[in-house]
């Protein structure tokens, strides 16, 4: 029986040093098993490389296959930098930009490099454009609210303006189809010319949903009927949810909103105005939220005309429960504080 060469742990060598050192116990006799009671490598890393070198008659382990990288490290960084310059630039014309950089490589690969990095392609965001002084407007308004708990903001009753349109036009729909079925009636959005567009009035709160009013077709709103509207569905929900317990009224800053004869019939009636409102600040008003789970609701149901489509927004709407109103007036603390670190620009909500 063959000795066995046990190599203490100080000697132990480099890969290429390891795989001559088996290479050499293999040629005098020791087999596989033998080498391993050595502690030299791994087992299977010892019959891995006598495998290959019965095949190859070579220690050098082979290459990998398949093509060679096409960019370096250095062009990989320039790639980014010139996606990260504009982030709408298509992967079509970075492969031509890169081109310029000396990489010949296709959009397809420009995709996985970037990928690599992290960057993947992905329907912008819409937000409203904020100006300089949108931006200062937004920070007064968190600076001045940022030590208000979920519970001081469920004495807020919050309200907007919302258009509601047949056939789904409010976004975009995802199906999914098998190869072939893309013109099949289940996988397709009907959509008209001129969709009819019916436009609603609501408000809520922490205790539930309030009114929710549908202007008359053609109907567009002004102060007169702003007016008839806070008289006729923010005073019944006012004293329904909190009675003669103080509450604050949200609303923006649209013209009709901040009419003098609308300033003075609110001071008339004792209702106090959370503000000033910032300009082009949805993200700060959860009830957009709610339109977003109503016109979900809605659009779920298909109406096909005028009739059911109004029917629809007020049986949903009713529908809606207090957890999710509650649900909504939590994140008014998490809302203000995302706006303040990103320094007044857009958040999340």
């Amino acid at each position: 029986m063959l000795g066995i060469i046990v190599l203490p742990l100080s000697t132990m060598v480099t890969c290429k040093e390891t795989r001559a050192v088996i290479i050499a116990l293999h040629k005098k006799g020791f087999t596989g098993k033998d080498i391993a009671a050595s502690k030299i490598a791994p087992k299977s890393t010892i019959y891995r490389i006598i495998k290959n070198f019965k095949e190859s008659g070579s220690i050098v382990v082979k290459k990998a296959s398949g093509r060679p990288r096409k960019s370096s490290k250095r062009q990989d960084r320039l790639l980014k930098l010139i996606q990260l310059r504009d982030r709408g630039t298509t992967s079509t014309e970075l492969a031509q930009e890169w081109q310029q950089a000396g990489v010949s490589a296709s959009a397809r690969t420009v995709r996985r490099r970037l990928l690599e990095d992290g960057l993947v392609s992905r329907r912008a965001a819409k937000k409203p454009l904020l100006s300089r002084k949108n931006i200062r407007d937004r920070l007064i308004f968190c600076k001045r609210y940022r030590d208000w708990t979920a519970e001081d903001w469920g004495k807020v009753i919050f309200s907007d303006e919302s258009p509601f349109r047949l056939f789904g036009a409010s976004g975009k729909k995802l199906v999914r189809r098998r190869q072939g079925e893309r013109y099949h009636q289940s996988c397709v959005m009907p959509t008209v010319k001129h969709p009819e567009t019916i436009h609603v009035w609501g408000c809520f709160s922490a205790k539930g949903v309030g009114s929710l009013t549908i202007l008359p077709k053609n109907t567009a709103m002004n102060k007169e009927w702003y007016q008839h509207i806070l008289r006729e569905q923010l005073l019944p929900t006012i004293q329904e949810q909190f009675g003669d317990e103080q509450c604050l009224f949200q609303h923006d800053g649209a013209p009709c909103h901040k009419a003098k004869v609308i300033t003075k019939w609110l001071g008339e009636q004792n209702i106090d105005i959370l503000g000033p409102w910032p300009g082009n600040s949805p993200d700060l008003n959860p009830i957009e939220n709610l339109w977003s789970i109503l016109k979900r609701r809605v659009d779920k149901q298909k109406p096909t005309n005028s009739d059911k489509l109004q029917a629809l927004i007020m049986q949903e709407w009713a529908a809606i429960s207090q957890d999710v109103a509650q649900k909504l007036i939590d994140s008014m603390p998490g809302r203000i504080a995302e706006v303040l670190k990103k320094k007044g620009q857009h958040c999340k909500y």
